[in-house]
């Protein structure tokens, strides 16, 4: 999937070997990952696909869900293949599906995050345009370019996605053949790094800085908390997907090396081998975070907490809960006889639940 796993060049199973106590730890970690993953973005699934009307935010949520789910589904793979010291059963075409299911969903998952940030924004500064031009129709059609885009993006990592025999057995690692491909390899990580990373995170970084100086303006009283709301959504990604990435130029830098008989010592390689599968559950858990995130963080949270699961959830996907503003349309005397009327004219952001402010230019 995401993780590097790519053989060194000798083929040796040196680089699988971890110790008892790490391999239980990445094994509980990845069982916890796969049971919270699959859980909640399966129920956000079942809200937004069967339970409610379409709307432009259920629609964001039920391709984000989709996306976190099938990700974190994709580790039970991971589990089983760690479980066995890393030696992978299920053939050579599970091996390409595999890698290629999670790399799809991995990008589709961080360009959705990155789509709803920018419709945030634009939901908060250009109020009439969002209003005029933010319908279901082409929500469905971003959503479409999304997934597109995430195939294309990930084709190119199936082609060195193979099966490597492990050591002089007859079983095999589910890895990258890099051996002769370094180069290719190393545009792979680096293109993965600038359109799954940098890119994403500057682009959600922007959105949601701007939506916080437009609160500040105008949300006095629930300021702070909405501003806490926005700095959990960036460090979250941040702090998730940073280190795997970080740790994929290591290892590149490692096998550059390695081609040029410049060997690292052996705690430096037993430290990579430790941290690798930590830094790859790290970004698995970016996808069981989004529904907390994105749907439990609801001001009335803890108020619906004795209720079921489902309602909270339908509640929280709502546009009309899901706002954070509406726009001013006429006087305070007016808006006060016409207030049935112009809550049907709110514009909705899924960052801020149960919240309804006024913008006055």
């Amino acid at each position: 999937m995401i993780n590097t796993t790519a053989v060194p060049s000798n083929s040796s199973t040196a680089g699988y070997n971890l110790d008892n106590y790490s391999q239980i730890i990445h094994l509980v970690v990845s069982i916890v990952i796969f049971i919270l993953g699959t859980f909640g973005n399966g129920l956000v699934i079942y809200v937004t696909g069967c339970k409610m009307e379409k709307t432009v935010n259920s629609v964001w949520f039920l391709n984000l869900a989709l996306a976190d789910f099938f990700f974190t589904f994709m580790a039970i793979f991971n589990i089983v293949s760690a479980s066995r010291n890393f030696i992978w059963p299920f053939g050579d075409f599970m091996c390409k599906f595999y890698s290629l299911i999670g790399i799809v969903n991995m990008y589709a998952s961080v360009f959705l995050l990155t789509a709803i940030s920018l419709d945030r924004c634009l939901s908060t500064w250009v109020v009439v345009w969002s209003h005029n031009n933010r319908t279901l129709a082409k929500a469905w059609a971003t959503c479409g370019l999304i997934w597109v885009a995430s195939v294309l993006c990930s084709i190119p990592f199936i082609t060195i996605r193979k099966l490597i025999p492990a050591g002089n057995s007859s079983l095999h690692h589910c890895a990258y053949d890099i051996n002769g491909t370094l180069p290719f390899y190393k545009s792979l990580v680096f293109s993965r790094f600038v359109l799954g990373f940098l890119i994403p995170f500057l682009v959600i970084s922007c959105s949601y800085i701007a939506i916080g100086v437009r609160v500040k303006r105008l949300h006095r009283k629930r300021k702070c908390k909405s501003l806490r709301v926005i700095l959990s959504v960036i460090l979250a990604f941040f702090f998730c997907w940073l280190p795997f990435h970080i740790f994929e130029f290591i290892d590149v830098r490692r096998r550059e090396d390695e081609e040029k008989n410049i060997s690292w010592n052996q705690d430096t390689q037993k430290i990579l081998m430790i941290v690798e599968p930590l830094v790859v559950n790290l970004a698995f858990f970016n996808s069981c975070l989004n529904p907390i995130l994105y749907v439990f963080l609801c001001e009335e949270f803890q108020t619906k907490l004795k209720q079921s699961l489902l309602v909270v959830l339908e509640s929280a996907f709502t546009e009309e809960n899901m706002a954070f503003f509406s726009t001013q349309l006429s006087t305070n005397s007016r808006h006060s006889s016409q207030s049935n009327k112009e809550r049907k004219d709110t514009l909705t952001s899924p960052v801020f639940p149960l919240e309804k402010e006024t913008f006055i230019e």
